[in-house]
């Protein structure tokens, strides 16, 4: 195994528990029980564990159902709306989409997902919202409908809407405000800059921050943190993904939820053990737990 794929060492415990907010567990190599384990060892005793389709979300509420320290989050990633729309062979097949008819092959998908989110253990609906990065105009029709359908289940079931937002601000904020968003809507992987989390926190929105909080050129993401409310802030890992620097290009777990949390005390100005404080009851309010 090269360095490059060789899983990061443990950090240092925090001195708090903390959640990740936002991880994919069944992405990741390993048991869910390594991952939980080694997660709790540095101080992290609470994932979330998010679905990105069917397959994926249902994963997800059976595994929460099954660990009292994961809590579930299920969705159609907003890539995944256009692959139901149009059909694509790693989602819908072409011919299932044509002999459902697109729109129907996405009321069936979310039909699923409304299911779901009605689960006790099922703690919020997403990852939702708009992806401008990955998705071209074609498909822009089929996320947003998917996205606003997300926001009416969140908000029927009482449960968080969580957002991925990408190359999308205006459009997010602005269908969130036509729409109302839910009490406790959560951006994940919070992209925006330090006047989008301004206007994020006169609405209230959660605004959790994963590893790339530590990178070089993610400048506008640190200012970004520093001007948003304590009691908004959540961090997350959105592993396998986005491991924070040191280890930037080698696989994300749980278990490194420390280093970013150090580094985002740093932007704050407080002490970890403040940040991790805040973070923990952050979390359980944002998804009730």
């Amino acid at each position: 195994m090269s360095s490059k794929d060789a899983p990061p060492p443990l950090p240092e415990p925090l001195p708090v528990a903390v959640a990740d907010s936002h991880t994919h567990l069944d992405m990741q190599s390993g048991t869910v029980e390594e991952a939980l384990t080694k997660a709790a060892l540095v101080g992290v005793e609470t994932v979330v564990q998010v679905g990105c389709d069917i397959k994926g979300s249902q994963w997800a509420a059976e595994t929460a159902a099954t660990y009292a320290q994961v809590h579930a989050a299920v969705a159609l990633h907003p890539n995944e709306a256009p692959r139901i729309v149009h059909g694509d062979p790693d989602g819908w097949s072409r011919q299932d989409a044509r002999e459902a008819g697109g729109d129907t092959a996405l009321d069936d998908a979310l039909a699923e997902i409304d299911r779901l989110a009605a689960l006790e253990h099922v703690k919020a609906v997403g990852e939702t919202g708009l992806d401008y990065f990955r998705t071209g105009p074609e498909g822009k029709a089929a996320q947003e409908r998917s996205f606003r359908a997300h926001i009416e289940i969140a908000k029927r079931h009482g449960k968080a809407l969580v957002i991925h937002d990408r190359d999308a601000h205006d459009d997010v904020l602005r269908i969130l405000a036509e729409e109302g968003a839910p009490e406790r809507t959560v951006f994940h992987c919070y992209s925006g800059d330090a006047d989008m989390a301004r206007v994020c926190a006169e609405r209230g929105y959660y605004m959790s921050f994963a590893g790339n909080v530590t990178f070089k050129n993610a400048q506008p993401l640190r200012d970004a943190l520093a001007v948003a409310p304590l009691d908004l802030v959540l961090v997350e890992t959105d592993a396998p993904f986005l491991t924070p620097a040191p280890y930037r290009g080698r696989p994300n777990a749980p278990y490194l939820i420390p280093v970013t949390v150090r580094a985002m005390a740093e932007v704050k100005g407080i002490g970890e053990e403040a940040l991790a404080t805040a973070i923990g009851v952050n979390t359980a309010r944002a998804f009730d737990y």
